[in-house]
This record gives C-alpha cells, structure tokens and sequence, in this order.
C-alpha cells in the first residue's frame, strides 16, 4: 500500500520499499547481482522479502573480511576499503562476472545490473559516525552500454543498526529510481530520501554517466543536492564532474575564494592569482598540499527568490574553462564556511576578499541568531589558524584607494577590526593590477545587455569568446532580441 512520506508539503503518495522491490522483481527482464561490504547485506534483503527475486538476483554477497575482499577486487593503493575507487572495481568485476556466466544468446532480453556499497558505519567510541559509497552499473536495454548512477552518503545517526537500515532503504530507493526514474534524474535525487528523514544521511556527491545521461550535466546535479537540502556544500572539478569535498580538502592547505563570478573578470582572477603567491610563501604552507577553491554561497544564486539554474550553469562553464574546481555551499557567513573546511583540516586556510565583503563580515545584524553575538561568530573565524588576504577598491565616492588601513568598519567594531588586523590576520594585496580595478561583474552584464563595446578586455582570454559562442548570461538575450527584430 503506498505510504506519505512524513513532510512532503505536497503529501504524495510513494511506492513502500516492498513495493518497490517487486516491481524490480517481477520485472522478468531485470536481472543482476548486489555486493555489499561493510554494513551487511541491508539492500538485498528487501529484495529477497519481497518475494519473486530467483528471476532477478543473480547472486548477493558480501566480502566482509578484507584479506578475502582483496582476493577478489585487489588492493588499493592507499589501502582503504571505502573510497569510490573500491566501489568501481566492485562494480567493474561484478559485471564482468556476469557477462562471461549468463549466455546473452540465451538470455535476450535480459538487461544486467550489479549494485554494490562499500560502507563503514558508526565506530564503537561513536568519534567517527561512518560514510559510504552506493552505486549500480545497469543497462535499460538487453544491447545499450552501461549506465552508472555512484553516490556517497554521511551517516547521521549515533547508531549503527539504524546506519545499516538506512542504507538498505537507500539501495532499494536508488535500485527503483535507475530502473524507473531515469528519464527524471533531478526527482531520482529526491526520491532517494523516500521512507527515510534528510537528518539521517547527507549526500554530497553523486555523478550520472552513460547513454541515458548524456544530455545530464552533474554540476547542475550538485546544485540539486544543495538546493534540496541534502547536504551544506558540494564540488566539482573542470571537467564537469562531482567531486567528493573530503577527497579534495582533507589535510590541505585551503585558499578559498568567495564571489558571483557573473561573470568571472580579470578581477577575480588577479585576486586569486595575487593572494595564491602570498599564500604559498607562508611558513605553515606547502605548495604541493594547498588547493585553491572558487566558491559560490546559493544566496549569490538566487534570482527573485529562486535558484536561477541556466544562470548556475554559465558561472559554472566559465569557471571550468579556467581549470578552478568549484564549490556551491549553503553558507551565508563566512565563519560557516570556515567550519565546514575545518572539519577536513586543520591546516592553515586563507580567505581571498574585497573590501566590501570584509567590511560586512564586521556587520553584526549576521549573528543576531548566535548566542554569542559577532564574539562567538569570530572565534569560530579566526580561531583557527586562517588569514584573510584584502583586495583593495576605489571608493566610487572620493576616488581614493581603500585598503586594511582606511577601511571603515561600524565605531562599534573599530577596536574588534584593530585587534585582527594587528595580529596580522588581515594582510593587504599590495602588487594588484592598478589598471583593472575599475572592472565589475554587474558593469561586464550591463554593458553586455545594453550592446555596447569594451567588455571584452574586462574579462580573462577566452571567457569573452565562451559567452559570445555558447549565449552565455545577457548575451542570451541580446541575440535573441536581435533575431526577434529582424523577423
């Protein structure tokens, strides 16, 4: 019977997970294997519940013990067992197993699936709440190339029973959601919270590959992640693909820049390339561990009150061909963002900004909601071993250069700025390109909206010919206007 999923405003009615597990069973043509290490075999035995599974499970096992685990997929080179890496080779050998056993000649219309998770869930001293990697490998039809939908998920719960049978809801969910929800990939990351509440699990990574997802882009999919709640912030690389946050910042030196990107100008990229120089000179960094990181808070991607994803996807495009890899994070205040990246290191991090961010970083109406005010929101900031690197502006009012020094702060927060400044947490850019600071996102839109010249050189080579070729932001629709005109 189908149930209502506790705080769906839309009240809709979903299949139960046995409910799902027959329809994949008594579907004649499905057929297909589950390997799963580290919690149990929590997915596979709602399919056997379910009844009709001897025409769909071709085998279920689970290489718990990790001397047998590597004699079947082989080591790792770092060792570990939960890693993406371990999930693919599962899936690659699970399938390769299954295409040499079953004699497609006999077996048509069979259309092959291999699921398998790999999973550590919460430890004993309850200091480390567990993690894991889902994923299936599945064909829609008996002659297609294989399609793969992988994930990863952080355990919320304090108990491993309750982890183990999340996960199991969760296999089952993304099991029916390849077969049947395919064709809607935004509402197959939804569905995946089916029967189960979003204070359980977070999912920051998902990637979708194949011939069914061709036309899917998996930086828009990690938009959804963020925008549907599932988790504070994802990443992804230049090449379009998700990345796993913990993968990219554990242990690293982190310099993060905060911005719109609308588009991305010479600006930006003077800011990132002159507070990089700064950052690897510091005595606590090394070059060969820091990363550099463009982020994006949701609020910067908010167009009259919703998320503008043709808008996303353009920042996202620039931002790639420039070869930076990309954060979309859910964190208004800074220090939120600073927190996220300390749960990954400890290392020292710094923050490249302008003028205007830092001087709304001293603005208390952002810490009314903590207990503790901006004292409380600033201990969290720079207590941890972080530098902010100031890019200076021109006041548009005097025309004079505004840096760390004449920069002004509410008189309330004149001695509170004082006192990070001179212990050197604030350090100015000094060897800036003069001839660029006039250049400003929203000026670059304007002047692109309004046809006129010249916003070309305010952007970094190549991005003006990207917008130009792909219709990128305004330009979109001043070609459109333009066609309408002559028609």
């Amino acid at each position: 019977m189908p149930v209502v999923v506790k705080g769906d405003k839309n009240f809709e009615n979903v299949p139960s997970l046995k409910a799902k597990a027959l329809r994949i069973n008594l579907n004649e043509n499905i057929y297909g294997t589950f390997a799963e290490i580290g919690a149990g075999q929590e997915t596979v035995r709602h399919f056997f519940r379910a009844g009709g599974a001897s025409g769909t499970i071709a085998k279920a096992m689970s290489a718990y013990d990790k001397a047998f685990s590597d004699a079947i997929y082989g080591t790792e080179d770092d060792g570990r067992y939960v890693t993406e890496a371990r999930l693919k080779k599962m899936l690659t050998h699970e399938m390769q197993l299954m295409e040499q056993r079953i004699d497609r000649k006999e077996n048509p219309n069979k259309i092959f699936f291999s699921y398998a998770n790999t999973v550590a869930t919460i430890d004993f001293a309850k200091k480390y709440k567990g993690h894991g990697w889902l994923g299936i490998r599945f064909q829609l039809e008996p002659d297609e190339d294989y399609n793969e939908i992988i994930l990863h998920i952080r355990f919320k719960q304090t108990e491993a029973r309750l982890q183990q049978e999340t996960l199991g809801i969760v296999g089952v969910n993304l099991i029916y959601g390849a077969f049947y929800k395919h064709h809607k990939p935004k509402k197959l990351l939804k569905y995946l919270y089916d029967h189960i509440d979003k204070d359980t699990i977070e999912i920051d990574m998902m990637n979708f590959s194949g011939p069914r997802f061709e036309e899917v882009d998996n930086r828009l999919m990690s938009l959804q992640l963020v925008k549907n709640g599932m988790t504070e912030a994802v990443m992804f690389g230049p090449d379009g693909n998700n990345i796993l946050p913990a993968a990219i910042l554990y242990k690293k030196n982190i310099l993060a820049l905060r911005g719109s990107f609308r588009p991305v100008t010479l600006v930006n990229m003077d800011m990132f390339k002159k507070s990089y120089e700064i950052f690897i000179r510091e005595n606590k960094v090394d070059v060969d561990n820091a990363v550099v990181i463009f982020e994006i808070t949701l609020s910067n991607l908010r167009a009259e009150g919703e998320i503008d994803e043709e808008d996303f996807m353009d920042r996202a495009r620039l931002l790639c061909s420039l070869g930076q890899t990309v954060m979309i994070s859910n964190f208004q205040e800074y220090y939120k963002l600073v927190e996220y990246f300390s749960n990954y290191s400890r290392e020292r991090m710094a923050l490249t900004m302008g003028v205007n961010n830092l001087v709304d970083i001293f603005d208390e109406k952002y810490y009314r909601h903590l207990s503790g005010g901006i004292l409380e929101a600033f201990g969290k900031l720079f207590y941890k071993d972080l530098k902010v690197y100031l890019y200076p502006m021109i006041d548009p009012e005097t025309g004079l250069l505004v840096t760390s020094n004449n920069l002004k702060v509410h008189p309330r927060m004149k001695e509170l700025y004082k006192f990070f400044k001179y212990n050197g947490k604030v350090v100015d850019i000094f060897d800036y390109d003069q001839e660029i600071l006039h250049i400003f996102s929203r000026e670059v839109l304007k002047k692109i909206a309004e046809g006129e010249e010249g916003w070309e050189e305010m952007l970094p080579a190549g991005i003006a010919d990207l917008i130009k070729e792909k219709q990128l932001f305004e330009y979109r629709s001043k070609v459109a206007e333009k066609e309408n005109s002559n028609s």
